[in-house]
């Protein structure tokens, strides 16, 4: 049984003290468009929760009804055991935000931009310690404008930690990022993690879920469709490897997909482009039929490579689809 068919596992129950946030039957809707689809999930404290799914999956209208920016047209919400009809200043004292997008004044200069939104809370960091934290003790007399495009992200998450936040919520922290400066963010993060904080993080970037993420939680079309640790859901995929190979150009004869899927070994087979991809379990024994059944249609392989499962192999099961598809 292929991954995509299997049945999604319930969301592990914790108890009420452990979580910093818990959400059941979240629905969003927007005209005739339901965004989130009876959505639920828990984050523990202490860890790190990535969400992933295709755009239009209902991740960032989820992470912005956690954060109180959309009200639910029905569920229920727990933010550190109080919720945002009850004691909304009570959580955004405790939570820090980062959104996909933030705009700064050009003309301010950095230390100006850390200490307005520092004077937003009634007690929190020291605007030095972020500076450091952030990585921007050098730059901060410079303007805003002078920024380069990793320095304004990292400087949206220190205007997330000016409160000393129990929770960050992080969507898309490093979207467009080079990869030098995206390793700062991660390690940002990891500090904050290492002190105890907790995190729910969207992402684009399989390796980022992969090296920041205690958990994941999978969205698909407003609902959730697979949850767990990296590794268990590599697991679930049900594959030794992943064997993906192109045709030559100039083949005579022509290949079908019930062909490889019934070649013994093969869990699933999808394309991508011109490639095709099979998750596979006795990986020398589906390559040697491989062979035999090129050889039988008159056929020439290109390009064959193997690989151990990966996220992008899970999603790509579950979803049909690449993380970074449009």
């Amino acid at each position: 049984m292929s991954i995509a068919s299997a049945p999604t596992e319930p969301p592990i129950s914790h108890s009420a003290g452990d979580l910093a946030v818990s959400a059941t039957g979240l629905v969003k809707r927007y005209a005739d468009v339901t965004a989130v689809d009876g959505i639920d999930l828990q984050v523990r404290r202490g860890t790190c929760v990535g969400v992933l799914g295709p755009n239009g999956a209902g991740k960032t209208t989820t992470i912005e009804m956690l954060e109180g920016l959309k009200k639910p047209d029905a569920g229920e919400i727990t933010v550190l055991g109080r919720t945002w009809d009850q004691d909304p200043r009570g959580i955004q004292e405790r939570i820090g935000v980062q959104l996909q997008e933030a705009e700064f004044q050009d003309k301010l200069r950095v230390f100006e931009v850390l200490r307005l939104f520092r004077s937003f809370f009634t007690d929190g960091a020291d605007l030095e310690e972020v500076l450091e934290i952030i990585g921007l003790a050098e730059k901060r007399k410079s303007f805003v404008k002078n920024l380069s495009g990793g320095q304004r992200q990292r400087l949206s998450v220190g205007c997330a930690l000016l409160n000393n936040p129990e929770i960050l919520f992080l969507d898309e922290p490093t979207t467009g990022l080079d990869p030098q400066a995206r390793r700062r963010v991660w390690e940002v993060i990891e500090a904050f993690k290492a002190n105890g904080g907790t995190i729910l993080l969207t992402t684009h970037y399989m390796e980022e879920a992969e090296r920041l993420a205690d958990n994941l939680i999978i969205f698909d079309r407003g609902k959730v469709i697979a949850q767990g640790s990296p590794a268990s859901l590599k697991a679930d995929l049900g594959a030794d490897s992943v064997v993906q190979f192109t045709l030559a150009d100039g083949n005579r004869g022509t290949l079908a997909e019930t062909d490889l899927t019934a070649l013994a070994g093969v869990r699933s087979v999808r394309r991508e482009g011109a490639s095709h991809v099979l998750t596979v379990v006795e990986t020398q024994q589906v390559i040697a039929g491989l062979f035999n059944l090129a050889e039988q249609n008159d056929l020439l392989l290109d390009d064959l490579r193997t690989h151990r499962p990966t996220l992008e192999d899970v999603f790509v099961a579950l979803t049909g689809k690449n993380l970074r598809d449009d």
